[in-house]
């Protein structure tokens, strides 16, 4: 049988009619409204119901951004016939809207492909190809990310992902306007609007952590709150990512990491732990010979901090933390350590 056309234009105007600009994210469509606009506005398009409202949202809400929309397509190669099909209806869409169309596969895609490995490849392609990129993220999103990070321990950054605003390494920037908004509205407005979209069969499958917290753990903790715990979900996260910017701003005004890499341990003394956290992490990343630490190796570190005692550490197979003379050092394998004179000030 025949698929009806769709006139997308059309479609867009409708979506836009149902989901106002007002409806979005405002710290999304305040950073559009302020960001010159001649930049192009970079689209993740996989062809599901929330990338596509995204694309026609933006369509019609941004008409005179409409020459600088890329919509990108990532061609994970995992589902055949079915994502070759994907990319055939994304070009389609993106045709008839008159939007670039960008797309790519996963060359060393192989099958059991973790969801972390097909998230990376698809990221990586998103990064080559992108400064501002826009992705479709919605509230239910939110809540199964708060659930799964919970499930490993994440703290305050963590927690508050998925980010309106995401500013990225590189100058890159990632927005997620509809995170004020759940799927269900999304998918009843695509409907009213008549549009179709694309449905992933492995999402109704439990092969991945994700599907499975969204098949068989959401629907019982939104039955059970008796509540919009969908919202709750988002507000939480805001409040997160608020108390997550303050403590971030408060280790920048310590400036406790120095240019040559230590760690000045006497700008630190007395502060919370979650600081100290923070800044026993900036210091891990700058230090580019470091090794990647276990939860447990790390805290043992974080320990030996707040303690100021004497302390050598293996942190990887290149090197060792040293705590001394109030600083913290990264000291390379077979190199003399230097004797620090007085403590840090």
């Amino acid at each position: 049988m025949k698929r009806r056309a769709i006139d997308w234009s059309d479609c867009a105007v409708q979506l836009a009619s149902a989901i106002p600009r007002g409806a979005l994210h405002p710290a999304v469509v305040a950073w559009a409204e302020e960001n010159p606009p001649s930049a192009k506005w970079h689209v993740a398009f996989s062809g599901g119901a929330d990338s596509l409202a995204l694309l026609l949202l933006l369509w019609a809400h941004w008409p005179k951004r409409r020459r600088r929309l890329v919509a990108l397509h990532f061609n994970h190669r995992l589902r055949g016939r079915a994502a070759r099909s994907d990319a055939k209806f994304c070009a389609g869409v993106c045709s008839a809207l008159g939007v670039d169309y960008v797309t790519d596969e996963w060359r060393e895609a192989k099958p059991g492909a973790s969801e972390a490995e097909a998230r990376t490849a698809r990221l990586a392609f998103f990064a080559a190809k992108s400064r501002v990129l826009w992705l479709g993220h919605q509230q239910d999103d939110i809540a199964e990310t708060l659930l799964m990070r919970l499930g490993r321990g994440s703290g305050t950054g963590g927690l508050a992902a998925p980010r309106p605003v995401q500013m990225m390494p590189r100058g890159r920037t990632h927005l997620r306007p509809l995170l004020t908004l759940k799927k269900a509205e999304l998918v009843a407005a695509l409907q009213a609007a008549g549009a179709e979209w694309r449905e992933d069969a492995t999402n109704g499958t439990g092969i991945y952590l994700r599907n499975r917290i969204r098949q068989d753990v959401l629907p019982g903790w939104i039955e059970a709150s008796h509540r919009d715990a969908l919202a709750g979900a988002a507000r939480s996260r805001e409040l997160l990512e608020e108390d997550d910017a303050a403590l971030e701003a408060w280790l920048a005004e310590l400036r406790p990491l120095h240019p040559d890499g230590w760690l000045n341990l006497s700008a630190l003394q007395d502060k919370p732990r979650a600081v100290v956290r923070r800044a026993v992490h900036a210091w891990l990343l700058a230090q580019s010979k470091a090794g990647e630490l276990s939860r447990q190796a790390f805290d043992l570190l974080l320990a030996a901090v707040e303690r100021g005692a004497p302390t050598k550490q293996s942190i990887g197979k290149q090197g060792f933390a040293v705590v001394r003379a109030g600083r913290l050092v990264f000291v390379p394998i077979g190199k003399p350590q230097r004797r620090f004179r007085g403590r840090a000030n």
